[in-house]
């Protein structure tokens, strides 16, 4: 390893560390976080798909508190001290896992250790993930973008919830209820929108490999520059490769991410048409975050949709 290598990785160690000593710091000897006065759970999110989820179930039981916002990239994201905080505070903590919050995971499994927190992604069953040779021998954490999948992680949200307020077992089993149908619905009209793109532009080409749920599930090929970690890195040879791919099969258009660099995609747009194949940026998709919040896309459900309205509207 070079000297480069070695201090970056124990720059990285002394931070997890640091971030450790942080929380057990505020845990207290007790702990768990004591509930609030006024009955309401603490609940605290990694990502904005997470958040969302639990708001829909707990409702007015819960005060719902995301960690990662708008064009956050949770697989490179570190927990600010106001993060540690709303750790410590929380009653329950919910996070995707499968190491997708890949720079927190120390943290969360001391966490784990510590309170209720729960991955909430690994409530989807083995046999239906995908297996991920280039993320570490692990399984693709991107599970919310097959809807069906997405729906095994509102249950573990909604038993969560029980956990830890039995008393709002009620609310919870009804407002996951009217939730799942809603999510039933969306996955049938994803389905739809996407057959309706002819079949040879079934092709959908982003920054880094996030949407391999999707392809496997709605039936549309998949290609991306980097690969299913924003970590791992992509080169000339790489961006060279995949434009003359798309020049050969006049694949209509490539998206960029909200939460990626467009610099790579603008530099595979370069290269596909100096080849001679005028494609066009196809738009902004939303991959490993929610849009602002009070906006459509600021919801598990308004993002689905409008990267679904987005895609066929590029590729139709």
């Amino acid at each position: 390893m070079s000297s480069r290598g070695t201090t970056h990785t124990w720059i990285t160690v002394l931070a997890a560390m640091a971030l450790l000593l942080a929380l057990g710091a505020g845990m207290g000897c007790g702990g768990v976080a004591g509930y609030p006065d006024d009955g309401v759970i603490r609940v605290t999110a990694t990502t904005g798909m997470v958040a969302d989820a639990a708001r829909n179930v707990a409702g007015d039981r819960a005060s719902v508190t995301g960690l990662m916002g708008p064009g956050v990239d949770p697989h490179m994201y570190r927990a600010s001290q106001r993060d540690l905080q709303r750790l410590r505070e929380a009653d329950l903590l919910l996070y995707n896992g499968l190491y997708l919050e890949g720079r927190m995971a120390q943290v969360l499994e001391r966490m784990s250790q510590q309170r209720p927190a729960v991955a909430v992604a690994e409530a989807v069953p083995v046999e239906k993930r995908i297996e991920a040779g280039d993320y570490g021998g692990l399984y693709d954490p991107h599970v919310w973008f097959d809807v069906s999948l997405w729906k095994y992680v509102v249950q573990a949200v909604r038993d969560a919830l029980i956990e830890v307020d039995p008393e709002g077992r009620d609310t919870y089993e009804a407002n996951a209820e009217a939730y799942l149908a809603e999510l039933e619905a969306l996955h049938v009209e994803v389905k739809e929108r996407i057959a309706s793109i002819p079949e040879e532009n079934r092709v959908l080409v982003t920054a880094h490999d996030a949407f391999g749920y999707f392809g496997k599930v709605y039936g549309i090929e998949v290609m991306a520059l980097q690969g299913i970690s924003t970590a791992a890195e992509f080169g000339l040879r790489d961006i060279t490769n995949l434009a003359r791919t798309i020049a050969e099969r006049e694949i209509p258009a490539v998206f960029i991410e909200t939460t990626i660099n467009p610099q790579g995609v603008n530099a595979l747009i370069e290269g596909i048409r100096e080849r001679g194949h005028d494609v066009q940026e196809g738009g902004e998709l939303y991959s490993d975050a929610l849009g602002a919040d009070g906006t459509p896309e600021g919801t598990y459900v308004g993002m689905v949709r409008y990267n679904v309205d987005t895609i066929v509207e590029a590729l139709k």
